[in-house]
């Protein structure tokens, strides 16, 4: 179930307009194809419907939502057919959170979630602009699996949210503004910045203690503009200067 079920506009409206009432499988198929990036087909096999059924359920949940942030009326999650994942092994073939949470609980509590910027096999070097993350999954010592996460466009502000909701711990980008510094700090997720090169490479250098971290490392335009004029290189184009402290693109 979404952690939220009921959003509305700022400032209030009258309590007496009626709400726009959003389905939880609408909510679903939203999150599988918009959030998630699936299509059509990948959605209807993981919600367990025809596909024709899972293009009417998105088609429906777009018109609600649209019709919510135009009217400015209250959103509320709720209803629908759906079955919730048991968690159990077996229950569900597709590893959804619920089951994840399980296994994780199951197998040992001192799970630890390491995230990285990650761009064809290298450390991006541009935290708001990531389009994917490479997560780790740890013991602490060793590496227990690791999975790409697709960020789906989300912007500076979202990507902390993403990171809370994929249950990291742990942050190693290159480059990244005092914003996020501060979102990511206020989701309690320990930041590693100005790394570069491969990401396996510097998970298991943070697994044995040997990651450094560079509170230089900053990725703000408006400051790079400037600080970045004297060599020559734009405000968004600046390369990986010899002195590491800059790793914006």
């Amino acid at each position: 179930m979404p952690a939220c079920r009921r959003f509305g506009p700022y400032p209030q409206r009258d309590e007496d307009e009626p709400p726009v009432t959003l389905a939880v499988d609408e909510f679903e198929c939203i999150r599988l194809m918009d959030m998630e990036g699936l299509t059509q087909e990948q959605a209807a096999a993981r919600m367990g419907v025809a596909r024709a059924t899972a293009q009417a359920i998105y088609a429906s949940a777009r018109h609600k939502i649209a019709m919510f942030l135009t009217t400015q009326a209250t959103l509320t999650i709720e209803g629908g057919d759906y079955e919730l994942c048991a968690g159990e092994a077996g229950c569900c073939p597709h590893r959804c959170a619920r089951r994840r949470n399980h296994e994780t609980s199951d197998r040992r509590t001192d799970i630890m979630k390491i995230a990285v910027t990650y761009d064809n096999g290298t450390i991006f070097q541009h935290f708001g602009h990531t389009a994917q993350f490479k997560v780790y999954e740890t013991d602490g010592k060793n590496v227990l699996s690791s999975e790409i996460v697709d960020t789906n466009g989300s912007g500076h502000g979202a990507l902390a949210g993403l990171l809370s909701v994929i249950g990291a711990d742990i942050l190693i980008c290159g480059g990244i503004g005092g914003g996020a510094q501060m979102a990511l700090a206020s989701a309690g997720i320990k930041l590693y910045a100005g790394v570069a090169g491969d990401p396996d490479a510097a998970v298991e250098a943070l697994l044995r203690g040997e990651l450094p971290q560079n509170a230089a490392a900053n990725c703000n335009h408006h400051h790079h503009e400037h600080a970045c004029g004297d060599h020559g290189c734009g405000e968004h184009e600046c390369g990986h200067h010899d002195d590491g402290g800059c790793h914006c693109h």
